[in-house]
């Protein structure tokens, strides 16, 4: 049985064309041109990725996104946009969106980013299905990360954090104390070149912070190397 794809766009035009790429790709192909119509079929249908518009009617992308996540949905989510304002694509990424495209897109480039979202999460659920000596917690300071279960606690607090955020701060973890540029954390997480967008991974990077950091402007946890990347650190707790 073919994997099954949510297409969300009131463009039928870019429906069509979308659908016919995609089928042909092998990928089936459900589709919806309305924020209501998306948001039920994503919560009531196993999809193994969303292809979502930023401007529909009844309710925009930005909210189907915001919901879908809010309702524990954490099917991947290929957000389009025909805006170029940076905040848009911004708050999508922050709301849960694994990525974003902006129209006019080559059908061929939507394709290869379907592709690579889901060769990540099948290579990640066949590791997970492998560790079976991984360590069941890492504890650095007040974080707990457990990777068996795509958990984070902070303060014994368990956090809600996006698949990205997660896998993200488990990269970092598991290079403690390693400088990681920018380039090295989009290709690790991302797993394919990103056309040198690393504005992505500032997004997540300020993202966690806001959950694990006690000030966010002075991070103890997630360090700024300047002119390189980042770098994860243990922190020296005072009792």
């Amino acid at each position: 049985m073919s994997q099954k794809i949510l297409v969300v766009d009131d463009e039928e035009s870019i429906v069509t064309l979308l659908q016919f790429n995609l089928e042909k790709a092998g990928y089936g192909v459900t589709a919806a041109y309305t924020g209501n119509d998306a948001l039920a079929l994503a919560k009531n249908n196993e999809f193994c990725l969303i292809v979502l518009d930023l401007m529909l009617p009844e309710i925009d992308g930005l909210e189907v996104c915001k919901q879908l996540r809010q309702e524990k949905v954490m099917t991947p989510i290929l957000m389009l946009t025909a805006k170029d304002d940076e905040f848009d694509k911004i708050l999508g990424l922050e709301l849960g969106a694994d990525d974003y495209m902006t129209k006019p897109f080559s059908p061929r480039e939507v394709v290869a980013r379907v592709r690579a979202i889901l060769r990540r999460v099948s290579v990640q659920n066949i590791e997970k299905d492998k560790q079976v000596e991984e360590v069941k917690v890492m504890k650095f300071g007040e974080v707990e990360i457990y990777p068996d279960n795509y958990e984070v606690f902070y303060k014994k607090v368990k956090l809600e954090l996006t698949p990205k955020e997660f896998e993200l701060l488990h990269y970092l973890a598991v290079h403690k104390g390693k400088v990681l540029t920018r380039d090295q954390l989009l290709n690790a997480v991302w797993n394919y070149e990103f056309v040198g967008d690393t504005r992505i991974v500032d997004v997540h990077i300020s993202h966690l912070r806001e959950k694990i950091e006690p000030n966010t402007k002075k991070p103890i946890y997630i360090k700024t190397i300047r002119g390189l990347g980042y770098k994860f650190e243990e922190p020296i707790l005072n009792d």
